[in-house]
């Protein structure tokens, strides 16, 4: 029996993966001309690894994924860190922590405690947040929102604070500590020695899968195969006939400057009201210097409308009210109907999932349905 997966990012590389261990031969499609989806990493002109859809940090609490993805190359520990450039130009800790708080108050705090009873004074009451604005005014008040997620929300999402889903913001970690890894501490933070690009090869080189890079999907590739696991945009397979479930993208602005002296962080984020969000410095980043030329590479961020962007999608638009949402839901009611095809990963579930739960959905849908089949 032939599989068909659509995608060669970590979904589809998974579900090819764990299909062709279990003994079916597996057939892996993807329009790009590289495996790894926007994991996807190379070496530059300056001898530097850069991740060419953006900084892609692995972390998990998860054993049995930790355990999964070590099976297929050498990890380095790694513990991200971000600043955030104030407008005055200083660099801020981010995740807001007590440091930032200082920073910002011009207070003097020194313990967890101190910055927790500050925070409970400029908090504003909002015991059921209905959106994102009120989380955060309901957790560090106004000032602290206005100057990190304000400004940045609206060009990241083209969208006002009040009109956004409180799970968007929450996935950011708020401390009353010195701590200043991006990450939580009980994560484990790794990176891989060899690039994401070698990783994927290694998942992917298994004698029951073959992959075909430049091959967009087509409904009549399904009389080809006996399923087909799916991680195209769902809207788009149906030919959007319910409407466009929108996603925002990212256009990368790449720059190779001369060596210089090491930046605040890997990652700066931006505060102001200009059209950047982010920048990358990837030589800050462990084994991303692979041979020395004097020069470095920034890549900086400037969020747009996927359909500005070649239709690239990168993130979900999650509203407060919900919208979006219930369109998908209306999607994969129709996908319901379709008797050898499921929809996976990012695209194909309209949702935005860190790298370890796309390992952990996409390991647990391949034995569901290989248990399914009698095959597990």
């Amino acid at each position: 029996m032939t599989v068909l997966v659509v995608g060669a990012g970590f979904s589809g590389a998974v579900y090819a993966r764990t299909l062709a261990e279990a003994g079916y031969n597996v057939v892996v499609i993807d329009q790009r001309p590289h495996i790894g989806g926007n994991a996807y990493d190379h070496d530059d002109e300056n001898g530097v690894r850069v991740h060419v859809y953006g900084p892609h940090l692995f972390h998990t609490r998860s054993a049995p994924v930790l355990e999964w993805i070590r099976r297929f190359g050498q990890f380095a520990p790694y513990e991200h860190k971000v600043r955030a450039k104030l407008p005055d130009g200083r660099m801020a800790p981010l995740p807001i922590n007590l440091d930032t708080v200082n920073m910002v108050f011009g207070t003097n705090y020194e313990t967890s405690a101190e910055v927790q009873a500050h925070l409970a004074r400029v908090a504003l009451d909002f015991p059921q947040p209905r959106n994102a604005a009120e989380h955060l005014y309901g957790t560090i008040g106004r000032e602290l929102t206005d100057l990190f997620f304000r400004p940045y929300t609206r060009k990241m999402w083209q969208q006002e604070l009040e009109d956004m889903a409180a799970a968007v913001v929450k996935r950011i970690p708020l401390r009353t500590d010195r701590v200043d890894t991006y990450f939580a501490s009980e994560d484990t933070q790794l990176m891989p020695v060899d690039g994401y690009t070698a990783l994927f090869a290694e998942i992917l080189g298994h004698p029951g899968i073959e992959v075909r890079l430049g091959t967009r999907f087509e409904r009549a590739m399904l009389k080809e195969f006996a399923f087909c696991f799916n991680a195209m945009p769902i809207d788009e397979y149906f030919d959007f006939e319910l409407g466009d479930l929108p996603y925002r993208s990212i256009r990368f602005h790449h720059r190779s400057e001369p060596d210089g002296p090491p930046p605040p962080a890997p990652v700066v984020n931006f505060t102001d009201d200009g059209p950047f969000t982010r920048e990358t410095w990837w030589d800050a980043l462990p084994h991303h210097r692979r041979r020395q030329t004097g020069r470095r590479s920034v890549t900086t961020e400037e969020p747009c409308d996927y359909r500005d962007n070649g239709m690239e999608r990168y993130y979900p638009v999650r509203t407060a009210d919900g919208r979006y949402q219930t369109l998908y839901t209306a999607y994969r009611e129709l996908a319901a109907r379709e008797t050898r095809m499921e929809f996976i990963g990012r695209c194909g579930t309209y949702q935005y999932l860190d790298m370890d739960q796309v390992i952990n959905q996409s390991l647990a849908g391949a034995r569901r349905w290989l248990a399914a089949q009698g095959s597990a």
